[in-house]
């Protein structure tokens, strides 16, 4: 069984979009067609649910390059009285690229990572294959992928239906790969030899927590302004969401071996999640990474 998972990472999330765009112009067809099953959180989300309508890469891409500039545009510089960001811009764009599909148009097996803030759980959206803890096939997709998105203090809770409040998936689940273990041995009867995933990340940091003499270490450490905008980095929350990627990476590695392909890399500096200025380099990042592992990728699929 092959799973494609995607990692959250916000405007990294284009480093993720050119590997799968050079791929499918490798292979002659698109993605969706190359996996059974496909996973994908905050970023990762939006890329995974375009994929599940059988959009182009290229084509989500050019969105990403033309929304993003729009959606991290801040409200507030610090994020203490409301979020930094508001969604009105995250929401239209997924409204205009998933219109009125609801999960239950969706048979191709669909994996988004969210949180139940109201109820304080861990929670996967599902598309329609089945799975009998997917009660609610009715919640529309572009909502699904919303409350995978929301990054607490960044961007406003999203409220699914008027049930309950949702945040990013990537507090829990930022590499949505040991979720594809689960549904593959739980829902599909696979055994870990019979589950290959391609994973893809949004590439690796290095988050800067320089050794000084200050020991106070209050949210000024945490989370540091930029001077002189007085803007305020994502240093603590894209921390989190790094060791949440890498250590369930570390895992599947060790239980899948080589059925366990990771494209990933080191970006050698800060690129905080809310930064486009990066976009570019990013792109270009991942096209090379494709081209440089493009042998394992080809042999993945003919495992």
């Amino acid at each position: 069984m092959k799973m494609l998972c995607i990692d959250g990472g916000g405007i990294r999330g284009v480093f993720a979009l050119a590997i799968l765009k050079a791929l499918e112009e490798e292979c002659d067809c698109q993605i969706g067609d190359l996996f059974d099953c496909i996973a994908g959180t905050s970023t990762g989300a939006v890329i995974a649910a375009s994929i599940s309508i059988k959009k182009d890469m290229k084509e989500v891409l050019k969105n990403y390059e033309t929304y993003g500039k729009k959606i991290f545009v801040r409200q507030t510089k610090v994020g203490l009285f409301k979020s930094v960001y508001s969604d009105h811009y995250l929401r239209h764009f997924l409204q205009e690229a998933f219109g009125d599909l609801t999960l239950a148009d969706i048979e191709k097996p669909l994996l988004i990572p969210a949180v139940d803030l109201t109820h304080g759980k861990p929670f996967v959206h599902r598309s329609n294959f089945g799975h009998p803890e997917n009660d609610d096939l009715s919640v529309k997709l572009w909502d699904a992928v919303l409350s995978s998105c929301s990054a607490p203090v960044y961007f406003p809770p999203n409220q699914v239906k008027n049930k309950y409040l949702s945040i990013d998936g990537g507090l829990w689940a930022n590499n949505p790969s040991l979720v594809c273990v689960t549904e593959a041995m739980e829902f599909f009867n696979r055994s870990l030899k019979e589950i290959n995933i391609l994973s893809l990340g949004t590439g690796q940091q290095n988050i800067d927590f320089t050794v000084d003499d200050n020991m106070d270490w209050g949210v000024k450490k945490w989370l540091p302004f930029q001077f002189p905008s007085m803007k305020v980095t994502p240093k603590l929350l894209d921390l989190a969401l790094h060791l949440s990627s890498e250590s369930v990476s570390y895992h599947c590695q060790h239980l899948l071996g080589e059925n366990y392909l990771r494209l990933n890399e080191q970006l050698g500096k800060e690129m905080p999640f809310d930064e486009t200025k990066y976009i570019n380099e990013l792109i270009q990042l991942g096209s090379k990474v494709f081209n440089d592992k493009k042998a394992e990728v080809l042999e993945f699929f003919n495992a």
